[in-house]
C-alpha cells in the first residue's frame, strides 16, 4: 500500500516549476518513498536529528534540484521544500533554505500541510 503524499507551503507549486525532466526524476523518486524504500538519489538531511529528512536531488542543464521531505510523521511522505540550489560555493544546503525547511518540519508535524 502506498504512503500518502502531503505538502507544506508552497513546495507542491514549487516543485511544479521545475523543468519536466527534473519534476519527473523527483516525481519517481517520491513515489519510491511513497512505497517505503529510498531513491538512489537520496541523501539524509543533516541538522534534522538521523534520517527523518532527507532530499532528493537532481542535476539538470548544469542546475542543482532539491525536493526536501520526511517519511517520519504518522506514515505519511510530507514534502517540506523544493527549490533550485543556485550558490555555486560548495555542496553544503543555504542557511535560509535550511531554516525554512526547519520552520516547515514544525508545520507538519503539527499536521499543517495540503
Amino acid at each position: 500500500m502506498l504512503k500518502p503524499l502531503k505538502f507544506v507551503g508552497s513546495s507542491k507549486k514549487d516543485l511544479s516549476a521545475f523543468p519536466d525532466e527534473v519534476r519527473h526524476e523527483i516525481g519517481h523518486g517520491l513515489f519510491v518513498a511513497q512505497q517505503g524504500e529510498r531513491a538512489p538519489n537520496v541523501k539524509t538531511l543533516q541538522g534534522f536529528g538521523g534520517g527523518g529528512v532527507v532530499e532528493l536531488v537532481e542535476d539538470h542543464d548544469g542546475n542543482t534540484y532539491r525536493c526536501v521531505y520526511t517519511t517520519k510523521i504518522n506514515d505519511v511522505i510530507v514534502v517540506l521544500h523544493a527549490f533550485q540550489k543556485k550558490s555555486k560555493r560548495g555542496i553544503a544546503t543555504p542557511r535560509h533554505e535550511v531554516n525554512l525547511i526547519h520552520a516547515r518540519f514544525k508545520e507538519a508535524q503539527a499536521g499543517n500541510w495540503n
